[in-house]
């Protein structure tokens, strides 16, 4: 059995709830009220999206060799820069 990686991208909406994002999988995109429950629907979302890839024959993606990392930059009056 093979086990394949996805990054989800959890991003807090201001009417509330979350909405996730699967870079790998182009317009993989599900909404849910709570974390929790974002990440249920992305996860039945990311099954869904593979089982059609797989119906159409086409190539499966993963994140197995996907690096993932954040940065801070700093606002400074009218300019920004590296934290």
């Amino acid at each position: 059995m093979k086990v394949l990686r996805y990054t989800i991208i959890f991003k807090e909406e201001p009417e509330g709830g979350y909405t996730a994002i699967v870079p790998s999988l182009p317009g993989c995109v599900t909404y849910g009220k709570t974390l929790a429950k974002a990440k249920e629907m992305a996860l039945d979302a990311i099954a869904g999206y593979l089982a059609s890839l797989k119906k159409h024959s086409d190539p499966v993606p993963s994140d197995d060799s996907v690096f993932f990392t954040t940065v801070n930059i700093r606002k400074q009056k009218d300019s920004y820069s590296y934290a």
